[in-house]
């Protein structure tokens, strides 16, 4: 502001200047500082605006990548409880299939000393397929 006065001054030739013309100059610096703040702030509001359906995009793909981390982590918990059951599962059959033999033992033998012969030819066990992946 001193500096458009001094410039003002200079250009008049060293004459002073007159009371209203300063206070015009004052107030039209002040309206142009209120517009270029304006102008800044609607600036500001207009890059918010454009940008924010990047921040959108953004903000789902974050969400996706942690809803597929949850995802995996939940395959992740079911494939080792799969592979539980099914250890379980060998293991019961393996006790089934002992406890089956057992008792069949005492009756092969009543059979053999009567001789009697097995009426019912045993069915091979299934044969095992190689696991895939491991």
């Amino acid at each position: 502001m001193e500096s458009l006065v001094g410039v003002a001054t200079s250009a008049a030739g060293r004459a002073p200047i007159p009371q209203d013309l300063v206070r015009v100059s004052q107030r039209q610096i002040e309206l142009l500082q209120e517009v270029i703040e304006r102008e800044r702030r609607l600036q500001g509001e207009l890059a918010a605006l454009v940008t924010a359906p990047l921040d959108a995009v953004f903000d789902l793909l974050e969400e996706s990548g942690q809803t597929l981390r949850l995802q995996a982590e939940a395959i992740e918990s079911a494939g080792r409880a799969l592979e539980e059951t099914a250890g379980l599962m060998k293991r019961q059959a393996e006790r089934f299939e002992r406890t089956v033999g057992a008792l069949r033992q005492p009756a092969e033998l009543a059979k053999s000393a009567a001789g009697a012969k097995r009426t019912r030819k045993a069915k091979p066990p299934a044969a095992k397929k190689p696991r895939q992946g491991k």
